[in-house]
């Protein structure tokens, strides 16, 4: 098989967890890059990523890069992409932009002029050009320009990787379902441990460590847009889908939400998911949960101002204390790790933070503190400063 280039955008934050997963993959050519990882590999390795990658957002292939001056550059480079080697006129098409420090005025302009390249191309060969279709389009072109440079990518699977079909019942503000599962692996969680998510919400993170303990692909209960694409080998497909063995041991995965409409949702999504093991649920306040197991993992995304427009007792410092009081007298040995966009948390809960890892939650530039819990107070690790991310 021949090699070919891809890039693969996540959220920002989770770069290194990516490139991890490639490594895994047997790909090539790995780089990581702000907000992404560019890499290289054969099309089997491009229906691997597409399967089994928890991180990625999107497996983008791409068709070709120049420098360039002005809109016609790139107009000419897209125009010159085979694009009949990937789809026809009776797939929708769909042209996305994204510039950093790019010299050119209007993104819409060369939007535009990359979808005339596009349709050009067809109109020349067979005098017929595809539709435009911004929804639900069967083609995504995504162009990436630098100051100097321009990349087309073709998106060849169909909607984004995070959306994994089991996730229909969301609150108001879901995690992405990538982003939850990197910071499962950034909890350093393992199966063989005992998980917590005491604020749920919809279960998008005890769900994710479910299905990592279970081995099952995050892509398993989707369809892809390569698979009605040309070139698309069906054999090759379905042998990339027998690899994988479910593993069906029961795992110590707990959660629950002081919101009856959220521990609904979590019971739907729960069912969707078919795991092949029970997660425990029920509707209960933070501050009124105790330990399942003796040691574990309490990982959770509470609530806060930016991401969610409401006024409660999770927006009061005075609850994080009470909760950080909770957390002390009944946790201990237990590691805690809260994702919020409030640096001055631990100083609400009045507790250490052993370490803090920033991350993006969409645009909301956030830190995953981790907290040891120990009995009493928790003062003798030493506490974390906005130094320290430049580290």
């Amino acid at each position: 098989m021949s090699t070919l280039n891809f890039f693969a955008p996540c959220p920002r934050g989770l770069e290194h967890l990516l490139v991890k997963e490639l490594e895994q993959l047997n790909a090539s050519y790995i780089k990581a890059t702000h907000g992404g990882v560019s890499f290289a590999g054969d099309t089997a390795l491009m229906y691997r990523a597409n399967l089994h990658s928890r991180i990625a957002s999107r497996i983008l292939l791409r068709l070709g890069n120049q420098a360039y001056r002005n809109e016609d550059d790139v107009y000419k480079l897209a125009a010159r992409m085979p694009w009949s080697s990937y789809f026809t006129t009776d797939h929708t098409i769909k042209i996305e932009v994204t510039a950093i420090k790019s010299p050119l005025k209007s993104l819409e302009f060369i939007t535009l002029r990359i979808k005339d390249a596009v349709c050009d191309y067809f109109r020349d060969l067979m005098d017929v050009r595809p539709s435009v279709d911004t929804v639900t389009p069967d083609a995504r072109i995504y162009a990436f320009l630098t100051e100097n440079e321009a990349a087309i990518h073709l998106a060849r699977y169909g909607e984004e990787l995070f959306k994994r079909g089991w996730r229909m019942d969301k609150g108001r503000a879901p995690l992405r379902e990538n982003l939850a599962a990197g910071l499962v692996m950034l909890s350093g969680w393992q199966p063989n441990q005992t998980l917590l998510d005491p604020m749920c919400g919809s279960g998008t993170i005890a769900i994710e460590a479910g299905l990592m303990a279970a081995n099952i692909p995050p892509g398993w209960q989707r369809h892809f847009a390569f698979e009605k694409y040309r070139p698309f080998d069906k054999s090759l497909w379905q042998s990339v889908k027998n690899d994988v063995v479910i593993d069906k041991t029961p795992r110590a995965l707990y959660a629950s939400d002081i919101s009856a409409h959220a521990v609904r949702d979590m019971a739907n999504n729960l069912t969707r998911a078919g795991l092949p093991f029970p997660i425990a649920f029920e509707q209960q306040s933070a501050l009124d949960v105790l330990p399942p197991t003796s040691e574990g993992v309490m990982l959770c995304n509470p609530p806060y101002g930016e991401r969610i427009d409401v006024v409660s007792a999770l927006e009061d410092a005075a609850f994080f204390k009470d909760w950080a009081d909770h957390l002390k007298a009944n946790y201990a040995g237990w590691n805690a790790y809260l994702l919020t966009n409030d640096r001055d948390l631990p100083k609400h809960m009045r507790l250490s933070a052993t370490k803090k890892t920033p991350l993006y939650n969409g645009a909301l530039d956030c830190r995953l503190f981790e907290f040891k819990m120990v009995a009493g107070s928790a003062r003798k690790p030493r506490v974390v400063t906005d130094a320290d991310d430049a580290q």
